[in-house]
């Protein structure tokens, strides 16, 4: 690793950085709150306020599609849009452009729950201008460093994007026998990308925490895995099921293996570090679930594709964006790197979550309670996020080591 200083020109001294400013000088910022914020809201509109969803986007799919890019996928860019800035030595946007791109997506939001054509069409446009725009801002950094090992990050969201704008099209045109595979090809994009971000961040992460610890990085499963991912996303826009639940597999048994060769027995005294790891054991769960679906075995607990949808979804993505929304919000605050009460009950609560909603999809006596529990479990863990991290994410640094370009100064450069 190398050390990138800033350094400032003599006889020049730098205006103590406002709220605004701060606020605005890295993408995680403002992302993250709106991410976390949407979380809480569409969950409690989707289960106990759903008659206010009267935009031509609704029901189950407006779920669907509000969790997938709305959520996952915009929390996804918020940590790209700053993990780039340390790996690159460039902050891909800032200020007024990352306001706007924040406002973007919030229009998108709002035009989604409003009837008519003319607000689906607008929530449409504006939805793909963010992660177009997003893209953009990644490919500018990483090419202009020649970052070649994140080559694939600026495409992954540019694709996450596309097969949104094809699910909201597919949507649209009432092609609702072709509309599942848009979103699965979706969610593979999505895999893809907490792949790659996890399987670097999560054992850098834990050898910094826990002393002696030596774990592998799995640089070269890593990319075995990225290529199966990259072939089953192939195999799910051409329609080939029982291919692309062989790739799906392979990258989900690579996953597996490697969370367990990350030696988890050590972390568990660290909330911080267990947090990920158990998400990525879902990730790959989820993924050897999902490969059994399409390939034509399924036994009664996985009859349903919303099982391995689930099982990805919440206990891979969810599970792994409220241990990364904290995390990395610390470490880029200027904050000690140690979970809170509040924190820990957050994981936990978002375990919960997963774990009801996993118990509902089976029809039973208690069904409409587990769902109740699933919801108000998830309400409460982004409630208290948002409660521990909207006051530190609005404010300065807490040790004020920012640079004009908002980088962590001195910063380590992956």
């Amino acid at each position: 690793m190398s050390t990138l200083i800033s350094i400032s020109p003599p006889g020049k001294t730098k205006k103590p950085e406002t709220r605004m400013t701060a606020f605005l000088s890295l993408g995680f910022r403002p992302l993250y709150i709106a991410g976390a914020a949407w979380a809480l809201i569409s969950i409690l509109l989707w289960i106990y306020t759903p008659q206010f969803l009267l935009g031509t986007l609704n029901g189950i799919w407006w779920h669907a599609h509000e969790m997938l890019w709305a959520f996952v996928g915009t929390i996804a860019v918020a940590f790209l849009l700053t993990a780039s800035a340390t790996w690159t030595g460039s902050n891909p946007i800032k200020g007024m452009p990352l306001a706007i791109l924040a406002l973007t997506w919030l229009i998108a939001r709002v035009a989604f729950m409003i009837p008519g054509d003319s607000m689906f069409f607008t929530g449409m446009l504006y939805e793909f201008s963010f992660y177009l725009v997003s893209a953009i801002c990644l490919f500018r950094v990483i090419l202009k460093a020649k970052s070649k090992r994140n080559y694939a990050l600026p495409w992954a969201v540019l694709g996450l994007g596309i097969m949104d704008l094809m699910f909201l099209l597919t949507y649209y045109q009432g092609k609702l026998d072709v509309l599942m595979s848009f979103f699965e090809v979706g969610i593979l994009f999505m895999v893809l990308i907490a792949l790659l971000i996890a399987r670097r961040v999560v054992p850098f992460f834990a050898t910094r925490k826990i002393q002696g610890l030596q774990i592998p990085m799995h640089t070269r499963s890593g990319l075995y895995q990225l290529i199966a991912c990259g072939i089953a996303i192939f195999c799910g826009l051409v329609a080939l099921p029982k291919v692309m639940a062989l790739f799906i597999g392979i990258a989900g048994i690579i996953a597996i293996v490697q969370v367990i060769q990350w030696k988890p027995s050590k972390v568990l005294g660290e909330p911080l570090l267990w947090v990920l790891y158990l998400a990525y054991f879902f990730l790959g769960l989820g993924l050897v679930m999902g490969a059994l679906y399409f390939a034509g075995i399924r036994p009664s607990i996985m009859v349903r594709p919303a099982a391995y949808i689930h099982v990805i979804g919440m206990g891979g993505f969810s599970i792994m964006i409220i241990g990364m929304l904290t995390r990395t919000a610390l470490g880029h605050t200027g904050h000690p790197l140690k979970a809170s009460r509040l924190m820990v009950s957050s994981y936990v609560l978002v375990l919960v979550a997963t774990i009801s909603r996993l118990a509902a999809l089976y029809p039973s006596a208690y069904t409409q309670s587990l769902l109740h529990v699933a919801g108000l479990a998830w309400i409460l863990a982004f409630g208290f996020y948002l409660w521990q991290f909207v006051p530190i994410l609005t404010r300065p640094r807490a040790d004020q080591a920012f640079d004009k370009g908002g980088l962590i100064k001195p910063m380590e450069k992956k």
